[in-house]
C-alpha cells in the first residue's frame, strides 16, 4: 500500500533554558511526532532522544559569531522540509518568542500556507534567577522587571537600557555578558555602585557557574568565576536575596552582635 505524504507542517518548540527536564509536556509530544527535527545550540541535546528514530535531526544552531547556517536559510530548510517530509519541528532555546526570531520564522512559513503551531518554552529570563532562589520581584524591594537584550541586530545596548537603569525595577539581561562593562559603567552613572549583581553561565545544566557580587565589583567576580557564554545578567536589590548573600549577611551581623 502507497504511503500517503504527511501534510507539511511547522511546530516552534521552546526547549526550556538548558536542562532536558525543563521542557514543557506539550513540547515533549510534539517532539514524538517529528519528521525532522531542526534544532539550535541552545536546546539541550539530549531531547533528540524524544525524535522518532526515523526523523532527520540537523544542528542549525547559531553560537557566538559562528553560524552554521543563516536565517534565511534556516527558514528556507524548514519550509523545503515541510513540503518534502511533512511535520518539521523547530526546537529553540528558552522561548522562541522571547528574542529567538520565533515570529519571523512562523511568518516565513505561513506565506507558504503552511500549518504552524507554537510551543512556548521556559524562558531562561525567569527560570534562572529563581532556580538560584531569586524572585525577580518582591513587594519590599521590586515591583516589577525589564527583560532587555544585551546586543540588538546593530550590536549595541538597546536604547531603552538608560531608562531600565534609572527605575527600581529588576534587571534581566540576556546575551550581554561581553557589554557587562558597558552595562555597569550606565547603572554607576545612576549611583547603584552597591545594587546587586548575578551572572549565570550554563544555567540548570551540571556545568552551572554564578557569579555574584555588585555593580562595582561583578566584573571582578566574573574573571575570578571564569564566566562564559551563554550567560544571563541579574541587577537589583532582590539578588541580595540569594542564599549565599543571605547567609553571609547573617554570618556579618552575628559576628557584630
Amino acid at each position: 500500500m502507497k504511503r500517503i505524504k504527511n501534510q507539511p507542517k511547522i511546530t516552534l518548540i521552546g526547549a526550556g533554558p538548558g536542562s532536558a527536564d525543563l521542557i514543557t509536556v506539550r513540547g515533549l509530544r510534539a517532539l514524538r511526532t517529528a519528521d525532522v527535527v531542526l534544532y539550535d545550540a541552545l536546546a539541550n541535546a539530549e531531547l533528540l532522544n524524544n525524535v522518532p528514530k526515523n526523523a532527520l535531526k540537523i544542528d542549525v544552531g547559531k553560537r557566538a559569531n559562528k553560524h552554521r547556517f543563516t536565517q534565511s536559510e534556516i527558514n528556507l530548510m524548514a519550509v523545503g522540509y515541510a513540503f518534502s517530509h511533512g511535520h518539521v519541528v523547530r526546537l529553540k532555546g528558552g522561548d522562541p518568542f522571547i528574542f529567538g526570531r520565533g515570529q519571523e520564522e512562523l511568518q516565513y512559513a505561513e506565506a507558504f500556507n503552511i500549518e504552524t503551531v507554537v510551543v512556548p518554552g521556559v524562558s531562561s529570563s525567569t527560570a534562572l534567577a529563581a532556580l538560584q532562589q531569586v524572585p525577580l520581584t518582591h513587594r519590599e524591594y521590586s515591583q516589577s522587571f525589564w527583560v532587555l537584550t544585551g546586543t540588538t541586530k546593530y550590536g549595541e545596548l538597546p536604547s531603552d537600557f538608560s531608562l531600565a537603569a534609572q527605575s527600581n525595577s529588576t534587571l534581566v539581561v540576556l546575551m550581554g555578558l561581553k557589554k557587562l562593562a558597558e552595562i555597569t559603567s550606565l547603572l554607576r552613572k545612576h549611583r547603584k555602585h552597591d545594587t546587586p549583581v548575578m551572572v549565570i553561565q550554563n544555567g540548570s545544566l551540571a556545568n552551572e557557574k554564578v557569579a555574584i557580587g555588585t555593580i562595582k565589583n561583578i566584573a571582578k567576580s566574573v574573571h575570578e568565576k571564569n564566566i562564559q557564554t551563554p550567560a544571563i545578567i541579574v541587577i537589583g536589590e532582590v539578588v541580595g536575596l540569594h542564599p549565599t548573600l543571605a547567609r553571609d549577611y547573617a554570618i556579618a551581623t552575628a559576628l557584630k552582635n
